[in-house]
């Protein structure tokens, strides 16, 4: 395809990579780098997966509360 070249299907990757939740370890072996920057430019790009992290945790907290009684206090959990 005229325009494409090999660095744009690598960075299309990359993203792809990191979205799925690849770690920076992951990233970095994708990448062939064992500084962590460049991998860092993918993972920084992708920032919406730290809201889902929170929200499944958010969920679980929610979930044992449900199930041992326990009260919410500011982000704590009391008993």
């Amino acid at each position: 395809m005229r325009g494409l070249h090999f660095p744009d299907l690598r960075h299309t990757g990359n993203m792809l990579a990191a979205e799925s939740g690849a770690g920076l370890k992951d990233l970095m072996a994708r990448l062939g780098h064992d500084k962590v920057p460049a991998a860092m430019i993918y993972q920084h790009a992708v920032r919406g997966a730290d809201r889902a992290i929170t929200d499944a945790i958010e969920r679980q907290i929610i979930g044992r509360d449900e199930d041992d009684g326990s009260a919410r206090v500011g982000g704590l959990i009391t008993s």
